[in-house]
């Protein structure tokens, strides 16, 4: 068996379509954005793949070394310290400062200032290592950096920088909205993005494949890594999981109630913790210890999201401000009976107990795929030998929709909650989460939308996004609003964007991509 690649994963066919060795050694350039460890963690899956089947990778991003070394001995691997985005500045795991963010600290100064120089020396070194195919996750000016030589790129991800922040400019002020438009067409020039659940809107892609979750694999069994720690098959453990940022919590005895134990992740060396809690190594396997623990307390964000699901894991949130990328995961949370939220400030008093014991009560109900990671090598390896990635028919709804859902989310009240369309999220896209609309379905919204809109040119064979996405839009003219108030708010935002007085009842649709 190859080392490289866990015993529950299938061989990965190889460039031809053929299992064994490939026909061609590939060479894969992957870069990474610098915020945090997650997105590491979900690209060594990735790449863990391309690499069992032979191919050669280059990873490029600010995240260390060891991160990629600890994981995979190959070499075949190859990791090179650049820094092409931040991501966002966090004072706290749960505090994020959108101006900041934007200006001096971070992106202006990292991407947009140097960005000539960036983009002449990405393309001279993609040539210099004969890379055959550019991935993305999720680093936008690489994308232009690619086609500049004349590379194809793909993008991997659940969230993209112009998503993340657009919200900062509604808070720091729109002189810095030319950001966003510069990151929104730097992804505009990647091939496709390969989505991942959980996702929020990305209007910047021009084609989306969606592929599932991207999960780290089990190593140690759920009593092998409480012997490990020293703790009884009977103990009641929490995972206290909120990233690598410094906080200067101080954790208390009394917070946990009688006879738990919290594992705590990330915690300096410096850092106190009462006789309940454990410090975990920093080398320690975090799939493992979450699998065998009864819940987790935590920050919601791709990495502990994903795997929350995978292992049935009851999560215990705090949310954070400022991070676009959260409703949607919380919302995935929700839907699979995974997740409640604590209170910051109950969180931050110590008030853990009635979350922690009403945790134990969820029955996480995630049964969904979990081989991302070599679903998005084998379309990566694919798209690599020149071979089409199957299209989003849909694209033209698709992003409209993603505008749309974004528009909404950004007029909402800073620091307030805001509804996610079923229709958006938990679609029939969303892997795993709705079975596909019956035929006679269509048929009626069919003919319901042609009830509601002229076809001018064409018809709606085939297309039942755009269909379900008429229909909503011709709810907008009226003055009913028979629905939940969450609804109401949604269909007011939404039709602030169209001019019925001008366009009433008509709406051109195409698969064109626009």
């Amino acid at each position: 068996m190859d080392p490289e690649l866990p015993a529950s994963s299938p061989a990965m066919s190889t460039a031809g379509g053929t299992d064994g060795a490939p026909e061609r050694r590939l060479v894969f350039a992957f870069y990474l954005t610098g915020h945090g460890f997650g997105h590491a963690t979900r690209a060594i899956e990735v790449v863990r793949h391309l690499i069992a089947a032979g191919h050669e990778v280059h990873v490029s991003t600010a995240v260390p070394e060891f991160v990629f070394t600890a994981e995979l001995r190959s070499p075949g691997l190859h990791v090179r310290k650049v820094l092409l985005d931040c991501g966002a500045v966090q004072s706290d795991p749960l505090t994020v400062d959108p101006l900041a963010s934007l200006e001096k600290v971070q992106y202006h100064q990292t991407a947009v200032v140097p960005r000539e120089s960036i983009l002449r020396t990405e393309a001279e070194w993609l040539r210099s290592v004969k890379a055959d195919l550019v991935v993305s996750d999720v680093v936008p000016v690489v994308c232009r950096a690619a086609a500049d030589a004349g590379i194809r790129s793909v993008c991997i991800g659940n969230f993209s920088w112009d998503s993340i922040y657009a919200e900062y400019i509604m808070a720091a002020g729109y002189p810095h909205r030319s950001i966003v438009w510069q990151i929104a067409e730097d992804y505009s020039n990647c091939e496709t993005l390969l989505r991942l659940p959980g996702y929020c809107p990305m209007p910047a892609f021009r084609d989306v494949t969606d592929v599932p979750l991207v999960v780290r694999g089990l190593r140690k069994s759920r009593s092998e890594v409480r012997k490990d720690l020293g703790i009884a098959e009977s103990t009641k453990v929490v995972i206290f999981n909120f990233g690598g940022q410094p906080a200067g919590w101080k954790l208390k005895q009394e917070w946990l109630p009688d006879g738990w134990i919290c594992l705590v992740c990330g915690a300096s060396d410096s850092q106190e913790v009462p006789p309940n809690f454990i410090k975990l190594e920093k080398d320690t396997y975090t799939p493992d210890v979450m699998a065998a623990s009864d819940c987790m307390l935590g920050k919601i964000g791709y990495g502990t999201a994903s795997e929350a699901l995978a292992y049935k894991l009851p999560f215990v949130f705090v949310r954070r401000d400022y991070f676009n990328e959260e409703p949607f995961l919380r919302n995935l949370l929700e839907h699979h009976q995974s997740s409640i939220e604590m209170i910051r400030r109950d969180f931050l008093a110590g008030h853990w107990k009635p979350y922690l014991l009403r945790a134990l009560t969820l029955q996480p109900s995630y049964d969904g795929p979990t081989n991302g990671g070599q679903v998005a090598a084998r379309i990566l390896q694919d798209i690599a030998v020149g071979k089409k990635c199957a299209s989003d028919k849909f694209n033209g709804a698709r992003r409209l929709q993603d505008a749309i859902v974004l528009g909404y989310q950004l007029q909402r009240t800073p620091g307030k909650d805001v509804g996610i369309p079923d229709w958006y999220s938990l679609n029939g896209t969303e892997i795993g989460a709705h079975p596909i609309i019956e035929n006679t379905e269509k048929i009626k919204t069919a003919e319901s939308c042609c009830e509601d809109f002229e076809i001018l040119h064409g018809d709606l064979q085939g297309l039942t996004d755009t269909m379900a996405f008429l229909k909503s839009l011709s709810g907008l003219t009226g003055n009913e609003l028979k629905d939940s108030e969450v609804q109401s708010r949604e269909r007011t935002a939404a039709s602030v964007l169209f001019d019925w007085e001008k366009y009433a009842n008509f709406c051109l649709c195409s698969e064109v991509p626009f």
